[in-house]
Formats: structure tokens, sequence, C-alpha cells
């Protein structure tokens, strides 16, 4: 949080000499909100560990009014009406949906039991996480909902089948293949120019029947008919996938038109380093500038001359590449990666399986939050507004990342209790 703090700083930072301590500033109102994290964290390590799990029903009612709230009554900003606005600060409910997705998850499983791995309890499961998301979506905040996708890994070791997982991952690689096909402009045979798509539906199809073969051929009698329902199931999901990623892309559901420039800039598909690009290209620049041990603190010239737009809040990485270079880079990361496998320790130790659920949604959380934000401000995933944990600019952020562990301190503190 420290480290945070001195780098909002100095991507603010200009010949005038300005104070650490000037609450007109970034970096001075970072402080104050460290100020009233310091408040939260002493309060939370005060409360009774069962608090977290008698209240969590009610903690995410409470946070999915506000979702509801800030829709009607909320302040746009930056294309998206997900602020609350009090005086000159801003609250985000979205970045507390995290926590009180976290303690609910941890709840439900935790009643759960044995009952989970049922289908209907799952499902069940999936609305308490899609409920939220769908708010959130709303508004829009495409990087909130990304982070939701994290959860999957909570709900995998307390025991969704990994079939889940690949199929996720495959998902991924199919979308990022559509979309490729969509924009090639090659001649196809059969297919004619840009009719990638359509030469990439029919592959998948010819993959199915492969697969349905090779079920009948290879596969027990007694097992025969779930297989192929299954391969079945698998691949007219695909095929839907498929079709939806085309139409998403090439209307206007969902995504808004420089959301999908983004991810085409993001897949190498366009350039356009002047318009929709113009972030990712300065970040670049700027980490690219830092070389292997940076230009010092305060002596980045384009932190100082604010080349790199929103540069103290979700570009806050480029600040770090072009001041510290590879090592502090390498450094920030390694922090991060090592606060999140502390988590998965902590979380491991525990007796209470609400305790353990929570555990592993606070790693996932922080996760999915540093693999989103270092990725897009170097170019290997799509610019999303989407904090780095403790260092980048925002109150409400740094109050929810703080009491989400704090909460995790709490319940670790008390790790021989089973919660009821």
């Amino acid at each position: 949080m420290l480290l945070g703090w001195t780098t909002i700083y100095s991507a603010g930072f200009h010949d005038g000499g300005q104070s650490f301590f000037d609450f007109g500033t970034e970096s001075g109102k970072q402080l104050f909100w460290i100020g009233v994290c310091a408040i939260l964290a002493l309060i939370i390590l005060n409360l009774e560990g069962s608090f977290f799990n008698q209240f969590a029903w009610p903690i995410y009612g409470f946070v999915m009014l506000l979702l509801v709230l800030v829709l009607l009554v909320g302040k746009e900003v930056g294309g998206a009406k997900a602020w609350f606005r009090i005086g000159s600060f801003g609250i985000q409910p979205s970045e507390f949906s995290k926590m009180a997705l976290a303690l609910v998850m941890g709840r439900f499983i935790a009643e759960s039991g044995s009952k989970f791995r049922q289908v209907n309890t799952r499902l069940k499961a999936a609305g308490i996480l899609l409920f939220p998301a769908g708010l959130i979506l709303l508004q829009p905040d495409l990087g909130t909902v990304l982070v939701y996708s994290g959860f999957v890994f909570v709900l995998y070791r307390e025991g969704l089948s990994g079939a889940i997982l690949i199929g996720g991952m495959g998902g991924l690689a199919l979308g990022v293949i559509c979309i490729i096909m969509g924009q090639s402009t090659i001649d196809y045979p059969f297919f004619g120019e840009a009719g990638g798509e359509f030469l990439l539906y029919g592959i998948v199809i010819f993959v199915i029947g492969i697969s349905l073969l090779s079920v009948k051929l290879f596969t027990l009698p007694r097992h025969r008919k779930k297989r192929i329902w299954g391969t079945a199931l698998w691949g007219l999901a695909a095929i839907i996938f498929s079709v939806g990623v085309s139409t998403v892309m090439k209307t206007d559901m969902l995504l808004k038109g420089y959301q999908k420039q983004r991810i085409l800039i993001t897949l190498g598909q366009i350039e356009d380093p002047q318009g929709s690009g113009y972030n990712l290209d300065k970040s670049k620049m700027a980490i690219g500038s830092g070389g292997f041990t940076g230009k010092g603190y305060l002596h980045g010239p384009m932190t100082k001359f604010n080349y790199v737009p929103e540069q103290s809040t979700d570009f806050i990485f480029s600040t770090i590449g072009e001041e510290w270079g590879f090592l502090g880079c390498f450094v920030v990361i390694i922090l991060q990666v090592t606060l999140c496998i502390r988590l998965i320790f902590l979380a491991e130790r525990q007796r209470s399986q609400f305790s353990r659920v929570y555990g592993y949604s606070c790693a996932s959380i922080l996760f999915m939050h540093l693999l989103i934000n270092v990725g897009m401000v170097i170019g290997l995933a799509p610019v999303i507004g989407i904090p780095l944990p403790f260092f980048s600019y925002g109150g409400s952020s740094i109050m929810g990342f703080t009491i989400l562990i704090c909460i995790m301190l709490r319940l670790d503190a008390e790790r021989l209790t089973i919660f009821r």
C-alpha cells in the first residue's frame, strides 16, 4: 500500500515540488484513504469471526441493493454509471461486491456440504455469482465481471469438475480463433473473402463428428450413450458460442465500438495508435523505455509529462516500468503473487469450510486483478478499467482490498473454530 502511495505521487509529480501530504493531489487523497483503511482494519480485526459468517447474506443483500441504486441515481464516469458521488469523493459499490460475494459463497458452500456436488446446488451457486455480475454488466463495468470469473477456481477447489476449467480455456481459445478468422480477408475456397468464420464452423462440426465417431468406436458399450450425449452437448455449446462471438463482434450487443476495437488491437488485427490503441501504445513505450533498471524515481519523462492517460489508476504499472524498469516490475509482480500464495496457504489450514472458501476467493480475486491489469498494460489483454491491487489510485478499490484481506486475517485468527 505504501509502495502504491509513493508511485501515485510519482505519477502526478511535476517540477513544482508538491508535498506528499497535499490533500488536493491524488497522492494526498490516497493518503486519506489509507488512513480510512487503517481504521477499517482495526474495526474488522476486533470483530468475532462468527460475525462474518452470520451476516454474510445481509451484507450480500445490502451490496446488491447498492448495485441497483447506482444504476438509478449513480454518476456516470468514463461511460459507466458505477459511482455514488459524495462531495469531491466517489464510492464505487462494485469494489465491495467482491467481498460480499466471497462471504456469501463461503456461507452457501459450507451450508450445502456434500450436496454441493449436486447439479441444482451448483446452479444456485452460479445464480449467486451471476446476479451481481449482471448488475455490474449493466453499468457497464466489464473488468469487474471478468474478475468474477476467478471464482471458478474456488468452485474447482470445492469439487467442481475439471471439465469446466478445460471448457473455459477451450472457449477462450475458440473465441480468439473465431475473431481472428472473422477479420480475415483471405480468399477461402468455397467461402470467398472474409469467409473465415464460416470455415471455422465447418471445422468445429467436423471435429464434433470425429469425436462422436471416436466415442462410438473406442468407448465401452455401458458408457457409450452417456459419452455420446456429453460430446454432442459440448459440440453444440461450441457452435452456439462461436456464433455468439461473431454476432457480438458484428453488432452493438454487449460490447461498444471502442471495446471491440481494443480487442482487435490486442489480437493484432488492427492498429490505431492515435485512437482506441492510444493508451496501450503510450503505456508500452513508457515500460519499454525503462529498460532493465529504469530511469529512477521521479525521473520518468513520459510519467512526468503525462503521456500515458489514467497513469495513476489503471496504468500505474507503466509508471513502475518506466522508473524502475524490469527489476521493479519483477519485484511488484512477485509481491502480488506471494500475497496470493500466502492467502491460499492460510485458506488450506482452516478447519471451517466457510473460511477456506473465503480464503480461496480472496486469492482468486487478487490474482485476476493482477493478471488482467498487467496484461492490459503490456498488451496481452484488452484495455479495460481495472485497478492493480493496493497500487492504483482510488478510495473504493483500496478499501475493498483492505476489507477483503482483513476479514481473512480475522478468520485465520480463529482457524481452530468451525463456524456454523
